[in-house]
C-alpha cells in the first residue's frame, strides 16, 4: 500500500482496494463484452442495437475509471491490465461466434446480471467495513449496472 493520509484503517483499505480491482476486472471484462457485441451485431436491429452497445460500453467505461481511482486513492494500485483481468474476472467468456442481435442481447443481460449482483455484495461489504465512501461508490455503479440491464432486457421482452 502506498502512504496516505486518509484515515481508513490499513486493514480496510487493504480489503476495499482489493474489492474494487476485483469489481474493475469484471467492469473491464464487461466493457470488452460489450464492444465485442457493438462489433460483431448483425441483423434487422443492427443500428439499433449497434447504438445501444456503445451506450452500455461508454456507462460502463465511467464506473471503471471510478473504482479504479478509488483504489489508488485508497494507497492500492488499480490492476487493469489484460492479464490481470483475464485471471480476475468472474463473468462467464464471451462467445466469439455471436451476431445474432438476439443472441447477444441474451449473452450481455447474463453478465450484467452477474455484474450487478456482484456489485451489490461490494455494497454491503463496504457497509459492513464502515467504508462509506467505497460504497457510495459501488451503490452509483450498482444503478448504471441495473439501468443498462434493463435497456438490454428490454429487446427481449415480448
Amino acid at each position: 500500500m502506498h502512504p496516505t493520509r486518509n484515515n481508513l484503517p490499513v486493514k480496510v483499505r487493504k480489503e476495499m482496494v482489493a474489492l474494487l480491482n476485483a469489481r474493475l476486472a469484471d467492469a473491464l471484462d464487461l466493457c470488452m463484452q460489450t464492444k465485442q457485441a457493438h462489433w460483431n451485431v448483425k441483423g434487422l436491429q443492427f443500428h439499433s442495437l449497434h447504438l445501444l452497445f456503445d451506450k452500455i460500453y461508454e456507462a460502463n467505461e465511467e464506473a471503471i475509471d471510478l473504482m479504479a481511482e478509488r483504489a489508488v486513492a485508497l494507497g492500492g494500485v488499480a490492476e487493469g491490465t489484460i492479464d490481470a483481468v483475464a485471471k480476475a474476472t468472474t463473468l462467464p467468456k464471451y462467445p466469439l461466434t455471436l451476431s445474432d442481435g438476439k443472441a447477444h442481447l441474451q449473452r450481455l443481460s447474463q453478465s450484467l446480471a452477474a455484474f450487478g449482483e456482484q456489485v451489490r455484495e461490494a455494497i454491503d461489504r463496504a457497509d459492513e467495513l464502515e467504508d462509506a465512501g467505497t460504497a457510495d461508490l459501488f451503490t452509483q455503479v450498482s444503478r448504471e449496472a441495473d439501468k443498462s440491464l434493463w435497456l438490454v432486457e428490454a429487446h427481449l421482452q415480448k
